[in-house]
């Protein structure tokens, strides 16, 4: 460690394979925490490049507990977070409304970091089952076209940073570690991020991946297509600003997507917009980033086709259907 906290504090940029063996060594537990509170630390001081952040993803990947979905290919649907947007769990809401649409999808999540629910506490309250089970996973996959990965479970390495992290009490590069590290190795992906920097850093991590890839971010601050404004898409053919009226939906108030301040509330709202009780508002915005989604999944598909697909899986109560089928296979 010594040896990198030395080309760190002079500025040195890791190569890639640098960065993956002393990710591996910080989360295997072969430093102290003064050592690992002063490599986090020096990333505070400047940006991680997309080389560095490569090289972490590859070692967390290598570290994770392995997944087996069969040679399926899937999707996974999520937000950085850390938007400060207070919104309902719409990227949960779109795993469904792409699972019901037809796409396999393989969501990756985590219990909220700064906001009242993440995806982890919205399915654990509906009684979804946490397991790093390959057979559960896969059987649910195959019934229902959705299995969910609770990030804890599949990232045991993680533990050995985890107090360090809670002790520094400041954002590091692990906050925007979580969406890369799906063990499912998804073949797609729709990721929202915060802002653009974190947005052109992903799409350099990812063009060095076979990853289909689709990274989005509302210019007005949101991880997600939010429809309150134009949006910033990137993916692995193009870049490009879009305007939600592109998608016929017009713009919404943020008002539309506002969550609630408890767990439960956010349950609520869930459960509502899921059963087809959603606001116009509510339902525009989740029918965009599934039809994105899918978009990404089915390549040779148009944009009118999945917002037709996405429209129909939620309004036609395909994506309940997939939601209760899912929770009704829990033990």
């Amino acid at each position: 460690m010594k040896e990198i906290l030395e080309k760190l504090t002079q500025k040195v940029i890791l190569n890639r394979n640098e960065a993956r063996e002393v990710l591996k060594n910080v989360a295997s537990g072969m430093y102290s925490d003064i050592e690992i509170s002063s490599f986090l630390t020096a990333y505070m001081m400047r940006p991680v490049t997309a080389g560095e952040l490569a090289g972490f993803r590859e070692a967390l990947l290598e570290l994770a507990v392995p997944v087996d979905l069969n040679g399926y290919e899937t999707l996974d649907v999520c937000g950085t977070g850390g938007d400060g947007k207070n919104t309902f769990n719409i990227s949960t809401l779109t795993a469904f409304v792409a699972a019901g649409a037809g796409a396999k999808v393989v969501k990756h999540g985590n219990a909220a970091a700064s906001s009242a629910s993440g995806s982890s506490d919205i399915m654990q309250y509906f009684g979804y089952s946490f397991s790093n089970s390959n057979d559960k996973l896969k059987k649910e996959l195959e019934q229902t076209g959705i299995c969910y990965l609770h990030a804890p479970l599949f990232h045991p390495a993680l533990k050995n940073v985890a107090p360090v992290r809670k002790t520094l009490r400041l954002k590091t590069f692990f906050n925007i570690l979580g969406p890369m590290v799906n063990p499912a190795r998804p073949s797609r992906q729709l990721i929202g991020v915060f802002n653009r920097d974190v947005q052109d850093l992903y799409a350099g991590v990812y063009a060095s991946t076979p990853v289909r890839y689709f990274i989005v971010h509302s210019l007005d601050g949101y991880d997600e297509v939010s429809l309150t404004s134009d949006f910033r898409l990137v993916t692995n053919d193009t870049q490009q600003t879009v305007s939600p009226g592109v998608l016929s939906f017009g713009y919404v108030p943020p008002a539309a997507l506002r969550g609630g301040q408890t767990l439960r509330e956010n349950a609520v709202l869930f459960g509502n917009i899921l059963e087809g009780q959603g606001t116009a508002g509510q339902n525009k915005v989740v029918v965009a980033n599934a039809a994105y989604a899918l978009l990404c999944y089915f390549p040779e598909k148009s944009l009118e086709e999945t917002t037709a697909m996405a429209e129909a899986s939620l309004l036609s109560g395909r994506a309940k259907e997939v939601f209760h089928t899912l929770m009704n296979m829990q033990s």
